[in-house]
């Protein structure tokens, strides 16, 4: 990999990392596109780390604040009522099917499911998916001529069943083109939770998921099979870009729908099903040959 290629991926990875449109299908695309070798899941897993490193400092004081009361309900009965210390249990809860269903399926995550037909289908049908919730959300919120707006969910609602609920829909992150926070959004809109409730726990679910999985991940560039150097590069390119996506995403959410990034998602899995169809792009294109 070239110090250009790391550069635009690392770029590509903070662009999409946090917006529902999927940075696994990006970083795939744009290898493909450009006639490089795709980066691969382990320099993807890689790179998200510099993302993640951009949401433990975006969201520090309510890290701290979690960590610290789950740490003292460990020993401290009184605390097991305290909404940060029931977060802390959530995250872990919620973390749990991405962790077993990662390692049960991580031969189909580097192989079959980085196909651009998969990615397409998912693009396009997860797109629906986000586009019903928020409609759904944004009927609530206006209410009706003859109603009242319904009142949404906020995290304090937040139990261990919808905790799980959140975690299987973030294991659907798995296939490219499904999007990790396009799929925890969506669960959360589909069950009542504020667009703001429901992104801001899709966040925090993805530290310990994402930081592991790249962790998990090192031991191949230590073998060769990840370029050190132009992979810290495009790791801390993410880190920037990925800070700045974030602070301008949860301000939009807080007022704007979502049906912008549904219809993207939409066009762009049409595209890629007529490229392929058309002989124009291999479902195979920019995979790496070894």
């Amino acid at each position: 990999m070239s110090w250009f290629e790391s550069f635009v991926l690392g770029l590509v990875q903070g662009l999409t990392e946090f917006l529902p449109i999927s940075s696994s299908a990006h970083l795939r695309l744009t290898a493909a596109f450009a006639g490089w070798h795709d980066p691969g899941a382990a320099f993807t897993a890689i790179t998200q780390i510099g993302t993640e490193a951009a949401v433990l400092i975006y969201f520090r004081k309510d890290i701290v604040r979690i960590v610290s009361a789950w740490f003292r309900s460990l020993t401290d009965r009184s605390m097991r009522s305290d909404h940060d210390a029931q977060m802390g249990w959530l995250v872990i809860v919620g973390s749990i099917p991405i962790g077993v269903l990662g390692v049960t399926f991580k031969d189909q995550i580097e192989g079959p499911f980085r196909d651009l037909r998969l990615i397409a289908t998912t693009l396009i049908v997860m797109g629906i998916v986000l586009g019903i919730a928020d409609r759904l959300a944004a009927r609530d919120e206006a209410g009706g001529k003859h109603r009242a707006g319904k009142k949404r969910k906020t995290l304090r609602e937040l139990g261990v069943k919808d905790g799980l609920i959140f975690g299987f829909c973030q294991a659907m992150a798995l296939i490219p083109g499904v999007s990790r926070s396009g799929a925890t959004i969506s669960g959360g809109l589909l069950m009542g939770y504020t667009r703001e409730a429901a992104a801001r726990y899709s966040f925090l679910l993805a530290i310990p998921a994402v930081l592991a999985s790249g962790v998990f991940e090192l031991k191949d560039a230590g073998e060769g099979h990840v370029s050190w150097g132009p992979t810290i590069f495009a790791t801390v390119i993410a880190f920037g870009v990925g800070y700045a996506v974030i602070a301008w995403f949860m301000k939009f959410i807080s007022s704007k729908s979502f049906m912008p990034f549904v219809i993207y998602r939409v066009l762009l899995g049409v595209l890629l099903f007529v490229l392929v169809t058309a002989g124009v792009l291999s479902p195979h294109a920019g995979e790496s040959a070894g």
